[in-house]
């Protein structure tokens, strides 16, 4: 039985409720964050909480008078201490919408409560999926223009990944105009002529906290990263296709719409930046890999 925080307590996650008037349910309107926690310590915190306020503040929900970046880490500390998940890895979930009202399309009263809610899960690394690496699919992104806001209305996401699932694929690479922008989950970063390239920060992409991270791991190696959009019309020059986030960290893509990317394996950049991240992150890495 799993414990989560929901609008001021903490309580057995089969007892949380919400009013089926709530505006998350009703339209999708509220931001989330997923952060990953080892050994009971949030990892990046700082950047995931920077995230969250971004995006309350972009689509003018106005939080909890509680609820600071302080109150948010002790609940977060506490829902895996409750949770007994303080001694290995796990995630925190958190999802703040504009609160419960009658269904109308613009804001509701001034003063509408919005609704917090906090789920703490166990995680493990597929180290094996890590090293092997996977397949992945090309599909047309068709979400909305403002990509960089970290919202609950993921359904173009589903639908892709859902279209990658049954094409056999772990991943979509979502392409717009011809530029590859992400995955429906992850970040996307491309090795051609021993560079590490990805898409521009901007409102086609989330602004990836394990983005930053690795494209900062990569230049205190030494490695040479570019920042602008990657056509699919250069596909013949990859050399390594990445796929980076939260739970996926540094994930190598072997096979794209059925055709080998690279070697077809693991390459040494991705090598290179899973080997940075797991140092950076305190994660052992397995012997003999």
């Amino acid at each position: 039985m799993s414990v989560v925080y929901l609008n001021g307590q903490f309580l057995p996650s089969h007892e949380a409720r919400i009013p089926v008037d709530d505006r998350g349910f009703l339209f999708g309107d509220g931001v989330y964050e997923v952060t990953r926690a080892l050994g009971g310590r949030l990892f990046a915190e700082e950047a995931h909480w920077r995230r969250l306020e971004s995006g309350l503040a972009q689509l003018r929900i106005q939080p909890p008078p509680d609820f600071t970046r302080e109150h948010v880490r002790a609940l977060s500390e506490r829902l895996l201490a409750e949770n007994g998940l303080t001694g290995g890895e796990a995630t925190v979930y958190m999802q703040v919408t504009r609160g419960a009202a009658p269904r109308t399309h613009a804001f509701p009263p001034a003063g509408t409560a919005a609704t917090v809610y906090l789920a703490a899960s166990s995680f493990q690394i597929p180290w094996e999926m890590r090293q092997r690496g996977v397949s992945a699919v090309t599909l047309p992104d068709l979400r909305w223009a403002r990509c960089d806001i970290k919202t609950v209305n993921l359904l173009p996401n589903i639908l892709a990944k859902q279209q990658a699932k049954e094409a056999g694929a772990w991943e979509a690479v979502l392409v717009r105009d011809g530029v590859v922008t992400e995955g429906a989950s992850t970040t996307v970063m491309v090795v051609m002529e021993d560079t590490l390239f990805t898409h521009p920060k901007g409102h086609h992409i989330l602004p990836s906290v394990t983005r930053d991270v690795v494209l900062e791991l990569a230049r205190d190696m030494q490695l040479h990263v570019v920042e602008r959009p990657v056509r699919l019309d250069e596909r013949p020059r990859w050399e390594e296709l990445l796929l980076v986030g939260t739970t996926t960290d540094v994930q190598p893509v072997v096979s794209l719409d059925g055709q080998p990317v690279g070697e077809g394996r693991r390459g040494p950049m991705a090598l290179q930046l899973q080997q940075a991240l797991y140092q950076y992150m305190g994660v052992p890495w397995p012997v003999g890999d």
